[in-house]
């Protein structure tokens, strides 16, 4: 019973939205770029790259500055991609992992630029400190739970119905979705096609880069070219989980990051389970829920991974 207690703790629930929370970010991002019908395997990426320019600008000026600046490294990355894809209309798979490379490369490069002596791992920097939501915080167990996390914690779960609104009760998010789905007809009718996709990828990048910037200045506090561990890829798979609706999506990422808490949990209480299965456990649900779930009924928008040439 004791054992039981513990992996099902309020300490587990509290962890699950910090863990979801760069999960929900980059399936935000997600759902803004592939609504419009471009293809963003380069989250991951622009998560990394957000992640370093975050402890870069923490480093010099602060947190909340840092924060800012990771915010914007994910908007050019997203920028960048938005410009081979459209633009060029280059292959958008092979764009979106140029992101990522590129996004591994810079950082190892310029840390021993920055912080002599540092190969691959920054110093530790100042962070975004957790704030208590009066009232709520004073809730018993809701409290717990959610009353007292960090401010991006709150930022994204906010997000996720302005998201929503965005794509599906504005104009804009009809002319995002009208792109992704018949490009051509939304041109016949004054649609801006590439523009439509320039401010959807670049929304992408800069939801992906706020993610990144959490991990390396909120629930860390130091970078590490490896502290993204997939998460811009499981986003994208928590998009598809949740049918490219950011509710949906919400809902796959408090399950890995529940699942990810609930491991945590059984290696500190001592399951007799080696701990590199533990690690794999939330992979293995999302990879079940995901495949086994709905991997035979989600369906794209129709113009994703398409490139639009005006003529």
């Amino acid at each position: 019973m004791i054992m039981l207690a513990k992996l099902f703790s309020l300490d587990v629930f509290a962890s699950t939205f910090r863990i979801a929370t760069p999960l929900i970010l980059a399936a935000l991002g997600g759902c803004m770029s592939e609504r419009s019908g471009v293809i963003n395997i380069g989250l991951e990426g622009m998560m990394l790259m957000g992640a370093f320019t975050a402890v870069v600008g923490s480093f010099f000026f602060g947190p909340w500055v840092g924060l800012l600046m990771g915010l914007l490294a994910g908007g050019i990355m997203g920028l960048m991609h938005a410009f081979m894809s459209v633009t060029i209309g280059a292959n958008q798979v092979i764009s979106a992992t140029a992101i990522n490379i590129i996004a591994v490369g810079i950082p190892n490069i310029l840390i021993p630029v920055i912080w002599p002596g540092h190969f691959g791992i920054s110093p530790t920097v100042g962070v975004i400190k957790d704030i208590s939501i009066p009232g709520i915080s004073s809730i018993p167990v809701i409290g717990h739970v959610i009353g007292h996390q960090n401010p991006v914690v709150y930022a994204a779960l906010i997000l996720v119905p302005v998201v929503h609104i965005l794509l599906f009760r504005t104009r804009l998010g009809l002319r995002i979705r009208s792109v992704g789905e018949h490009p051509r007809a939304a041109d016949t009718l004054g649609v801006n096609v590439y523009m439509m996709r320039y401010v959807a990828v670049t929304m992408s990048g800069l939801l992906a880069g706020l993610g990144g910037a959490f991990l390396s200045i909120c629930y860390q506090s130091q970078f590490s070219s490896s502290m993204t561990a997939g998460r811009g890829f499981i986003g994208l798979a928590a998009m598809i989980f949740g049918r490219w609706s950011p509710r949906g999506a919400l809902l796959a990422c408090l399950l890995f990051g529940f699942a990810d808490a609930f491991q945590a949990g059984a290696q500190a209480a001592g399951v007799g389970i080696p701990p590199d299965l533990m690690l794999a456990f939330p992979y293995v649900i999302t990879l079940i829920a995901l495949v086994g779930l709905f991997g035979k009924t989600a369906v794209s928008p129709a113009a994703n991974g398409k490139p639009y040439l005006k003529g």
